[in-house]
């Protein structure tokens, strides 16, 4: 069989002939039909994400869809390297594979289910989020961004705010129903302002960003904050501005600030099962907010590094993987010329 093989970390994977995988007992042999790229995958390929290690060769992919022998269509969750899912088959615990519900594309899942369960377990294991509340989604223009403004409503948040740096893609949260929005532009007095005015007695905040949009934001909420011992309760996710935030000591003294982290290690295997097995459940009555594009895994080395455009997602699909592919690699050009 053919995978997506990374020789040197940091380097794009070629694709090439592999070994059949191999099942240990409790495992089963499915077939991929789509394992969508994303920066996680690209940081466990690189050697540098924080749970990951150096083994190579690896096949990366983290997550995917695929088709158990059986003919049933699963998400498989999880998978690390050496051993991920840009690979035609691999070996599962089934105990692991999750059912996808009838009638949802494999491609378009794959497309949703990382950002998509970044928002999720954010939101309901970490954050918290009760009926009514309201949520400050800091980095809302990416994809995880934006499934977040959309989870939060479908969760039944009473407001939510959007942050982000470009124009368009507030606008687009807006149009999921983000009630009001802050730019990431002017001066840090005026961005600090901004998210005073706008998110000051918000009760959540999922923060994509960290670094200075974060200080800003943390700064204007606090100033501004009607009650200050109303608990904000602050969940990390990512760290798209920056790994490091500089925060005075006194603002966790003079507020009820509650700051924990939302990432593979932050809650149980078998508790991230149960709420991907929810999320999973929604999914046929949620609107998709990630485009999927879908590409054959054959082109991984050409596409690794190239950025997909403002709201859409990479799909390697295995060779044979449907009309899904077809002129895919002109779609690819067309967003590398844009």
């Amino acid at each position: 069989m053919y995978a997506a093989v990374v020789h040197a970390l940091g380097q794009p994977p070629r694709y090439e002939s592999v070994p059949e995988p191999v099942p240990r007992s409790g495992e089963v042999v499915v077939e991929v039909l789509a394992a969508a790229l994303y920066p996680l995958v690209r940081s466990f390929a690189s050697g540098g994400h924080y749970t990951g290690g150096d083994a190579l060769p690896l096949v990366p992919g983290f997550d995917g869809v695929g088709r158990t022998a059986a003919g049933d269509l699963v998400y498989i969750p999880g998978l690390e390297p050496p051993h991920g899912t840009m690979a035609e088959r691999v070996a599962v615990p089934a105990s692991a594979l999750m059912p996808v519900p009838r009638g949802l594309d494999p491609v378009a899942v794959a497309a949703v289910m990382n950002p998509a369960s970044s928002a999720w377990i954010a939101l309901r294991e970490r954050g918290r989020l009760r009926e009514g509340e309201s949520v400050l989604v800091l980095g809302a223009t990416g994809n995880a961004g934006r499934a977040a403004v959309h989870l939060a409503l479908d969760q039944g948040a009473g407001a939510v705010v959007a942050a982000g740096r470009d124009p368009q893609a507030l606008r687009a949260a807006a149009a999921l129903g983000a009630h009001r929005t802050v730019a990431l532009t002017g001066s840090d007095e005026e961005i600090a302002a901004a998210f005073g005015a706008a998110a000051a007695d918000v009760d959540v905040v999922l923060d994509y960003l960290w670094d200075r949009p974060a200080e800003l934001a943390l700064d204007g909420i606090l100033r501004h904050r009607a009650d200050l011992t109303r608990t904000l309760r602050w969940v990390q996710v990512g760290s798209a501005a920056g790994p490091d935030m500089t925060v005075p000591s006194a603002w966790f003294r003079k507020a009820d600030v509650s700051v924990c982290g939302s990432g593979l290690g932050s809650i149980s295997g078998a508790r991230r099962a149960a709420a991907l097995r929810e999320l999973l459940a929604r999914l046929p009555s949620l609107a998709p907010t990630t485009e999927a594009v879908a590409v054959p895994m054959a082109d991984v080395e050409s596409v690794w590094e190239s950025p997909a455009s403002s709201g859409s997602r990479f799909v390697f699909v295995p060779a044979g993987g449907g009309e899904r592919a077809t002129g895919a690699r002109e779609a690819v050009q067309d967003r590398e010329t844009v």
